[in-house]
């Protein structure tokens, strides 16, 4: 990045704007300067380039008049510099829109500013005394909405999300003398079925368990708005140093937080009309959808497009591919990642137009400007393994009395991902790998597996396809699954994953 520019900045924007002609669509420096009115638990591209997004357009048609305070877990450099550029960001929206190919790059400013719950609790229960927030926030990933039962009330913060809220909206009833207007309504983003409704069981159990009250109880119950949403765009996050330095020579800028995204975008919300008069927000842009049941949206997104990178994303990475766009090219990687989708997965899914949306779906997958690198996707593979693809396995056993077999060769090659190798290899070239707890039991299982030994590592697969702990289920229940993910992870151990994968493809598709 080009060191003489200076940072992004209200300054620079302002001088921007002077300038006229500046390439770069910046906001009006009416919204520079608006109440805070959202707080927002997580600091990560996808919320950049999502809500903080469709914020940013409300605010320019005049609709919102209202801007973000992002709440970490721990500080981070990227809250350093969120803070540094006053919240601003440039955010390269990239791909093909109609027939063309485009780039268009917008400076956002809905977003304020960042505190760090760990090291400022103070600042984050100030936020929850401010008569001007109306909304909550959040995107803590599949594991954030977990009741932590260690969780305790006068911890600077607690521990886990769910956790952190209870404390925050007790503040914030507690200082406004348990006031209906003073209620909030809280937008969870996170990828679990049934969000906002898990949400507000896990803040009940802690507000009884820390017993704070039946007043608190009641405001809960009456005024705390827990919605139920899905939320569907890629957004692989901070561009190369090299994007960032072509984008800072086009605009004359440095920003440390230049985020790309796709174009497509869908927030669905469940609500009614009382909910949309609550979010004003929401009138902004056609691609917020508050409809009475959010569902079919949710199970079309989540078992197609995140059951595609997920079953997919394993075998892509042990063939040695880096991007989703490099494995929807691959001609073996892409066909097995075809079958697997339009094959297995769409059959067994109950939603309008799942063809057309998984058609969809390749295309984006496709976008030539969007790198979205295959190893941040095994961020809580094994969580998003049972989320995403279990349900996909178990629905098609169901309906055929057989076992899927893209489904199983996927899920192989995700148990010969977890022996670590890949992982082992970039910590030793000091680079970074995603975290995924849940993984730990079949990582210690393969310590015990004597790899010469084609038997230790089919009981493997079948005991790992056996765990209903871990899956919520068991996969060996599924006619000849786990005899096929044991064969398939013989070929892969044995003969690494591009002749397994050969062999698979060689096989009929799964009709």
């Amino acid at each position: 990045m080009a060191s003489g520019l200076p940072r992004l900045s209200r300054e620079v924007i302002e001088s921007l704007a002077l300038a006229g002609e500046h390439g770069v669509d910046i906001p009006p420096l009416a919204a520079l300067n608006l109440p805070e009115r959202v707080v927002q638990f997580g600091t990560g591209a996808f919320l950049r380039g999502f809500v903080e997004y469709f914020v940013d357009e409300a605010n320019r048609q005049g609709k919102f008049a209202g801007s973000i305070v992002a709440v970490s877990s721990t500080g981070s450099s990227r809250d350093a510099v969120l803070n540094e550029q006053d919240g601003l960001f440039t955010l390269a929206i990239q791909g093909v829109e109609g027939t063309v190919a485009r780039q268009r790059y917008r400076v956002v400013s809905s977003l304020n500013r960042a505190v760090s719950a760990r090291d400022d609790w103070d600042a984050v229960l100030a936020l929850a005394r401010d008569p001007n927030i109306e909304l909550v926030i959040s995107n803590t990933t599949e594991v954030g909405i977990v009741l932590d039962h260690s969780d305790h009330f006068g911890a600077t913060p607690p521990s886990s999300f769910p956790g952190k809220l209870t404390r925050f909206l007790f503040e914030r009833a507690r200082t406004f003398d348990y006031d209906a207007s003073k209620g909030v309504v809280v937008l969870p983003c996170e990828l679990i079925e049934n969000n906002g409704e898990t949400l507000r069981s896990i803040v009940t159990a802690l507000a009884q368990g820390w017993q704070l009250g039946p007043r608190f109880q009641q405001w809960l119950d009456s005024v705390v708005v827990f919605c139920n949403t899905l939320v569907d765009r890629i957004v692989p996050g901070v561009v190369s140093t090299d994007e960032a330095a072509r984008v800072g020579r086009l605009f004359g800028y440095r920003d440390g937080l230049l985020t790309a995204c796709e174009p497509y975008a869908l927030f669905a919300i469940e609500g009614d009309d009382t909910l949309r008069a609550r979010l004003p927000f929401a009138n902004a842009d056609a691609r917020i959808i508050i409809a009475p049941d959010i569902a079919p949206y949710r199970e079309r997104k989540v078992r197609i497009l995140n059951g595609a990178h997920t079953i997919s994303v394993p075998t892509a990475l042990l063939a040695g591919l880096e991007t989703v766009c490099d494995a929807v090219a691959d001609d073996r990687v892409g066909r097995f990642m075809r079958r697997a989708v339009f094959e297995e997965i769409v059959p067994s899914v109950d939603v309008p137009d799942a063809g057309t949306f998984a058609r969809e779906v390749f295309q984006r997958f496709s976008n030539p400007y969007i790198r979205h690198a295959l190893i941040d996707i095994t961020l809580y593979g094994t969580a998003k393994m049972r989320v995403r693809v279990v349900p996909s396995i178990v629905a098609y056993g169901e309906r055929t009395g057989r076992a899927p077999t893209s489904l199983a060769f996927g899920f192989a090659a995700f148990l010969a991902f977890m022996r670590g190798e890949i992982q082992t290899e970039r910590r030793a070239s000091g680079l970074s790998v995603p975290d995924d707890p849940e993984g730990a039991r079949i990582r210690e299982a393969w310590h015990a597996v004597e790899l010469h030994s084609d038997d230790a590592i089919a009981d493997l697969a079948r005991a790992t396809c056996a765990d209903d702990d871990l899956w919520g289920t068991d996969l060996s229940a599924i006619p000849d699954f786990a005899d096929a993910v044991a064969d398939d992870l013989v070929r892969i151990v044995n003969h690494g994953v591009i002749a397994a994968l050969d062999d698979h493809l060689t096989e009929p598709a799964t009709s």
